[in-house]
């Protein structure tokens, strides 16, 4: 089964962009965390059955950072829980989809992750995450 886990926002300013969400969900942030490996710094608000991820770059050479610089702020991915991560993996894989990871490493919240490549995916990053056990 396959569903919305969360969307990732890039933002320049967690602190700034934790009010601005703060305000406008009525909720606080439940969980900030640093993840070396990416070079990020996310705030995680609950929204319903779903959440929100504010990333911010704590490393000037992080995917995040190199968003920021080329896009500026906004919606960076759409992350989708997923049962097994290495056989979703696989099954996109052998269908042809294109992924920046093609093995499943550490994420943000307790998760393990992947992206498919956003060429394979009308320009849109897809994160499949799926709960450490």
């Amino acid at each position: 089964m396959i569903k919305i886990e969360h969307i990732g926002i890039a933002v320049k300013d967690l602190e700034v962009s934790n009010k601005i969400f703060e305000d406008i969900l009525g909720t606080s942030s439940y969980k900030m965390e640093r993840v070396e490996s990416e070079g990020v710094s996310t705030s995680f608000f609950k929204v319903g059955p779903n959440k929100i991820e504010l990333l911010e770059a704590s490393d000037p050479s992080s995917p995040i950072a190199k968003f920021l610089d080329k896009k500026g702020e906004g919606i960076h991915h759409i992350a989708f829980a997923v049962d097994n991560i290495e056989d979703e993996i696989k099954r996109l894989v052998s269908l042809g989809y294109r992924l920046i990871n093609e093995t499943a490493k550490k994420g943000a919240d307790n998760k393990r992750i992947a992206f498919l490549h956003p060429k394979s995916s009308n320009g849109v990053l897809i994160e499949l995450c799926q709960d450490e056990q």
